[in-house]
């Protein structure tokens, strides 16, 4: 679980679509990943769960499904810094039964599934709605990551809510909305006036950028103005550039060219640039590896050349060398490179995935 949190610790406040994070993101780095150790997290109050980002599309009912919407997954002790660096909230358009949810949340802080069934006098299914396009909306989360899970899987073959929960619970492997603690809203969202002192001001701006600043150092090594291109925070070059100047200055980072074909300042961490010349003397890697577009690392276009890869879960990008070799967009397959290597191998390396079985009912 240690090294789950460090993971997070790397890609904290980063938004990806929600059914990447446990299909392809976490799995490719953590071995043998089990979901209960990010559930624990989250229980214990290291880690939480919320789209940062303001929706593009005011109309609740035209918003992404939460499959596909952005969720970030962050440390708590950061929310406030990252919420300082997003957009306000423009107002949203919700349906009945939705805004019902919001108000009872509103008005009764943190709930249980069964006590938001309970005020906002709607059916569970109607609260399930209710709760995915809010989570969707970037308007609530809950205390685990099993309160998404839960959502993920059709309404035809959700755990029936009711009495005999421990009992259900033996049966299926499915997760039920009501082990996912409690759900509340984003602080952002309205009510929490005091939770929201410290994001105001351009203190806290700067701030919040300073500690941005060093979440993309600690999760890339190497940083530059391109890099900007994945992240979702409205964050300028020019802001981060003035901060890594003076860390340059004091010695706490190294600023250089590290990156061929990039153009503009480049700073790394000294443990990066060391990492690098280990690289350069290490005899070639041939091992195919295979991640999702919607992984941080699908630079390219950013870091090599040749067209970006939609960032959507379902597309995979295939390395050698440490560089794409072959990607599967929308169900084909296209070479990036003229080695000869078996059309099966390739087939096989980008569409055969290594899901945890007890994931797959959501993410399959």
């Amino acid at each position: 679980m240690e090294g789950l949190q460090s993971v997070l610790q790397q890609l904290d406040g980063c938004e990806l679509p929600l059914a990447a994070w446990e299909s392809a993101v976490l799995p490719a780095r953590v071995a043998d990943y089990d979901p209960e150790w990010l559930d624990r997290l989250c229980f214990s109050g290291r880690v939480g769960w919320g789209r940062l980002s303001t929706p593009q599309n005011s109309n609740a009912r035209a918003s992404a499904p939460l499959r596909t919407s952005p969720i970030a997954l962050y440390l708590r002790e950061n929310l406030a810094d990252w919420l300082a660096l997003t957009l306000p909230k423009s107002a949203t358009e919700l349906s009945v039964n939705s805004q019902a949810v919001f108000e009872a949340l509103q008005s009764g802080g943190a709930l249980f599934f069964s006590e938001l069934v309970n005020r906002s006098g709607l059916l569970p299914s109607q609260v399930e709605e209710a709760l995915s396009q809010l989570a969707a909306l970037g308007l609530v989360t809950s205390d685990s990551f099993d309160g998404l899970r839960a959502l993920l899987v059709p309404s035809n073959k959700r755990p029936t809510f009711g009495r005999n929960t421990a009992k259900r619970r033996r049966r299926t492997n499915l997760a039920s909305i009501e082990f996912a603690g409690r759900w509340s809203l984003l602080p952002r969202s309205g009510g929490f006036p005091a939770a929201m002192e410290g994001a105001n001001g351009a203190g806290s701006r700067e701030a919040a950028i300073e500690k941005f600043a060093r979440v993309l150092l600690r999760r890339y090594g190497i940083v530059f103005r391109r890099m900007l291109e994945r992240e979702s925070f409205p964050v300028t070059w020019y802001e981060l550039g003035r901060i890594y100047r003076r860390w340059e200055a004091r010695g706490e980072i190294r600023g250089g060219y590290f990156v061929g074909g990039v153009s503009g300042e480049q700073f790394a961490l000294p443990e990066a640039i060391g990492l690098l010349r280990s690289i350069r003397k290490r005899s070639s890697n041939a091992e195919l590896i295979t991640l999702s577009a919607a992984d941080p690392l699908n630079l390219q276009g950013i870091l090599t050349p040749g067209a970006r890869i939609p960032a959507f879960t379902v597309n995979r990008i295939l390395f050698r060398h440490g560089l794409p070799f072959a990607t599967l967009e929308s169900g084909e397959i296209r070479k990036l490179s003229d080695e000869q290597i078996p059309d099966l191998q390739i087939e096989n390396a980008l569409r055969i995935g290594k899901l945890r079985p007890s994931l797959r009912p959501y993410y399959k």
